[in-house]
């Protein structure tokens, strides 16, 4: 972790994967400095078995309150795919998600293409006349579509 640079390197991920970095917040840089540091390693063996084991004890509470036994079903490894998969529905870059992922093999990325089938393309549309404007809505997310009459049109998924 470089903590100026707000960067995790992960050098040898599970299952072989690329090494990757990843750019995160000045709150998540906060809030691993407030975490003990009793080695070397940022996530030591008994971090991650409080963790594991309060992440479950909260599932398990969220199932029963809500009677919904299905939410036992979710794991760390869920969120993984339900980042790619929204990742690839939001960008439609197939490599892009095989690049955040790690993957080596696209036939591994391409698994997240076919997990939800989603329903109507609707989007909020925006447009801009000055390159201030279009940056601003780039920022905020917004896809560049096209130029017309001199106007720059944008949209991005609702």
């Amino acid at each position: 972790m470089d903590f100026e640079k707000r960067v995790i390197v992960l050098n040898n991920p599970e299952k072989h994967g690329n090494p990757r970095a990843f750019m995160v917040s000045e709150k998540l840089v906060a809030m691993l400095n407030r975490l003990p540091k009793d080695n070397s390693k940022m996530f030591g063996l008994q971090l991650w078995r409080i963790t594991f084991n309060n992440f479950n004890k909260q599932r398990k509470n969220a199932a029963r309150k809500l009677s919904n036994p299905r939410l036992l079903r979710i794991h760390f490894h869920t969120l993984r795919h339900w980042k790619a998969t929204m990742e690839y529905n939001r960008t439609k870059d197939i490599l892009y998600v095989m690049k955040l992922s790690g993957h080596k093999n696209i036939a591994n990325t391409l698994i997240y293409t076919q997990l939800v089938k989603f329903e109507g393309d609707e989007y909020n549309s925006a447009v801009a006349i000055t390159v201030e404007e279009a940056k601003k809505l780039i920022e905020a997310g917004f896809e560049y579509v096209c130029n017309h009459e001199n106007v720059m049109l944008f949209r991005k998924r609702k």
